[in-house]
């Protein structure tokens, strides 16, 4: 189990290193440009030779990305999806170039349609992703909240998506589970109870070796409620019993746990939410 963080890439790839280093990150998530924005610039070599050397130094991985938000692949706008699909390749292959594990992604929206009108529009563009990417990063579905139209809430709805893509690239789909979204969907990791059947329910539907990440994040927001809110560690209504239960439970105790919490001075994860982590970790986690 590493425990880690997302950190800013700001100044140059490289430099996400660092700031993981500076907060006591073991692995760290990163973009690989502006979240908000379509434009894409390759970094320069000097930089993706400089983050490899570094996290080689530091002992820091797997290394994610997380792909930009306005990737919506079942858009009912064609342009839209074609652009979605060329920032998840282009995510692909700088995943390839610095040795990271993969590529986290938002489902996207059904915008009115319903999953059914959506499901074979999202898995087409997930097949063109994978053909045009090379081997080796894993294209990562992150489950989502429920808020709005979003798909992806039910762990059903991502078994589909993952059956729906041609056997031939099936093998390099993965999930990353957001505990937040999970607890606002309405499956209550927060009771050892709770956490054992959605567990369960995500063997039935995905299969837990398609497990590939954990995104830590307390929850603002009540069991159920639909809304993405993530709060700081023990903050939130998952509270520190509820990620003592999920640090012990042997299904993630060999995967990267990434925090995406405001920070106790909000200016993002912060080593007080690692420690927090790592104590649990050191008390709880499963040897083997």
């Amino acid at each position: 189990m590493k425990l880690g963080a997302h950190v800013s890439t700001a100044g140059g790839l490289d430099k996400a290193i660092d700031r993981g280093v500076e907060i006591g990150c073991e692995a760290i998530q990163i973009f690989g440009s502006s979240p908000q924005a379509w434009a894409y610039k390759p970094p320069p070599t000097e930089q993706t030779d400089a983050f490899r050397e570094k996290a080689h130094e530091q002992g820091i991985g797997p290394v994610f990305f997380h792909g930009i938000y306005l990737v919506n692949l079942g858009s009912a706008d064609p342009n839209l999806v074609e652009k979605g699909i060329g920032s998840l390749i282009n995510y692909m292959h700088l995943a390839a170039e610095i040795d990271a594990g993969g590529v986290i992604f938002h489902p996207g929206s059904h915008k009115g349609a319903g999953y059914e009108g959506i499901l074979d529009r999202t898995v087409a563009a997930i097949e063109q992703v994978l053909e045009n990417s090379p081997e080796g990063p894993y294209l990562t579905l992150e489950n989502t909240a429920g808020m709005g139209q979003h798909i992806g809430a039910k762990l059903e709805e991502l078994g589909r998506i993952i059956r729906g893509v041609n056997e031939a690239h099936r093998h390099r789909l993965r999930i990353c589970l957001d505990t937040q979204h999970s607890y606002a969907a309405g499956y209550d990791v927060a009771t050892r109870d709770g956490l054992e059947a959605m567990l369960a329910e995500f063997d039935e539907m995905i299969g837990l070796d398609r497990l590939a990440a954990v995104h830590a994040n307390d929850s603002k927001y009540v069991l159920g409620a639909g809304v993405d809110r993530h709060e700081n560690i023990g903050q939130g209504y998952i509270g520190l019993e509820g990620f003592e239960n999920i640090i012990a439970n042997p299904a993630f105790k060999d995967l990267p746990f990434f925090l995406e919490v405001p920070g106790l001075e909000g200016k993002g994860p912060d080593r007080e939410n690692l420690d927090i982590l790592k104590d649990m970790r050191s008390r709880l986690a499963p040897e083997g």
